[in-house]
């Protein structure tokens, strides 16, 4: 139910036996994902210490995930993290289950000194550009563009 308030909820890592909820929330989110898919991905994903993966429990029912990135860029020293993937599960939408994970998402970032924090959405998402936002993330609106004759179209400010 829509802003219901979620007393049990628990954030922790996820597991490899999470992987039928999180292809669910996965297939939510437009990215048809089949248990097995997903089994691999994470497979790869728990072994690789760039990645974090957190999930936000109540009742031992997987209500949101948030998956995170840690990597070098050209213009600094120290590592630069993004968020990757975040979905809330339809019915838990609006419980501030989004705004815990992200939450998680920053003290792991600060616990391994990363302090540059981008985050990935699709241009149609409009609810997790306002998280990001109301989340203190800044937020660079472009307008959709597409590659056409081998140049990249359309991108714009607004």
């Amino acid at each position: 139910m829509p802003n219901e308030r979620l007393v049990d909820l628990t954030i922790r890592a996820a597991r490899t036996s999470d992987a039928a909820a999180l292809a669910t929330l996965m297939c939510e989110l437009g990215y048809e994902t089949s248990t097995a898919e997903m089994q691999k991905r994470l497979e790869r994903v728990v072994r690789d210490s760039r990645y974090r993966a957190f999930v936000a429990e109540e009742q031992r029912t997987i209500r949101g995930m948030i998956g995170t990135f840690a990597y070098h860029t050209f213009e600094h020293d120290d590592l630069s993290g993004r968020i990757l993937e975040l979905v809330v599960s339809k019915r838990s939408r609006r419980s501030g289950i989004g705004r815990r994970l992200i939450s998680a998402a920053e003290e792991d970032f600060a616990q391994r000194n990363i302090r540059r924090i981008a985050v990935n959405t699709r241009f149609e998402r409009k609810q997790a550009h306002e998280l990001a936002t109301a989340s203190g993330a800044l937020a660079l609106q472009l307008r959709p563009r597409e590659w056409r004759d081998g140049r990249l179209r359309g991108a714009r400010r607004s």
